[in-house]
This record gives C-alpha cells, sequence and structure tokens, in this order.
C-alpha cells in the first residue's frame, strides 16, 4: 500500500517549535519532490515549502523562510519540516505530498502533486 504518513503535530505556545515527519509507505522517496501544504479554518489549502529529488533545492512561502526549514533523508524514506517561531496565525492542519521528479526543481501546484498524507493537526495557542 502507498502511502504518506505525516506525524508530529499537536498544540504549542506561540514562540514554540515543531518538527513534522512525514514518511512514505510502500514506495521510496528518493526520485520523488515532496511538499508541505496547510489549510486553516475556512481558509483555502495554501503550499508551505517543498524540496526537490536530486541535488535538493527547497522553496518556501513568502514569510516563512527563516522560521521553517524543509529537509529530506531518504535513507530514512522521511522528510521533515522543521517550525520554529511558532505563531497563532501558523495553526491549520498540514499536509505532506509526493510526485515524481528526478530534477532539482519543486513547486507547490497541488494538481501536480500524487500522493497525499492524511494530514497532522498543528495548533498554536497559549
Amino acid at each position: 500500500q502507498v502511502q504518506l504518513v505525516e506525524s508530529g503535530g499537536g498544540l504549542v505556545q506561540p514562540g514554540g517549535s515543531l518538527r513534522l515527519s512525514c514518511a512514505a509507505v510502500g514506495f521510496t522517496l528518493d526520485y520523488y519532490a515532496i511538499g508541505w501544504f496547510r489549510q486553516a479554518p475556512g481558509k483555502e489549502r495554501e503550499g508551505v515549502s517543498c524540496i526537490s529529488s536530486t541535488d535538493p533545492t527547497t522553496w518556501y512561502e513568502t514569510g516563512l523562510k527563516g522560521r521553517f526549514s524543509i529537509s529530506r533523508d531518504n535513507a530514512a524514506n522521511t522528510v521533515y519540516l522543521q517550525m520554529n517561531s511558532l505563531k497563532p496565525d501558523d495553526t491549520a492542519v498540514y499536509y505532506c505530498a509526493a510526485y515524481f521528479s528526478g530534477g532539482d526543481y519543486c513547486g507547490v501546484n497541488p494538481d501536480e502533486y500524487r500522493y497525499w498524507g492524511q494530514g497532522t493537526q498543528v495548533t498554536v495557542s497559549s
């Protein structure tokens, strides 16, 4: 069974940190670009960050670079999203997604992504 499994979400106070994990099950991530998306209540889904498959390059939504960091560990078949200095506006369900790409580019067009995780809730509140 091919799937992506997110973990690491939870409740955190403003200014805190979380590290989200996205583990691939049933396939290897080596040749897949990975994206993180989020959807807050009443808002549209938005791209947060992505990382290419080879010679990894990364992209971040404006304003998140410096607070968020995406990385991949192909040996562990997992991609991570480190989130620091969290704000209440970061509250959302976070999803990871994957599409096959052997290049050094990634994008956050949801239509490009083939596999999606079930999502993990991140709540930033005091």
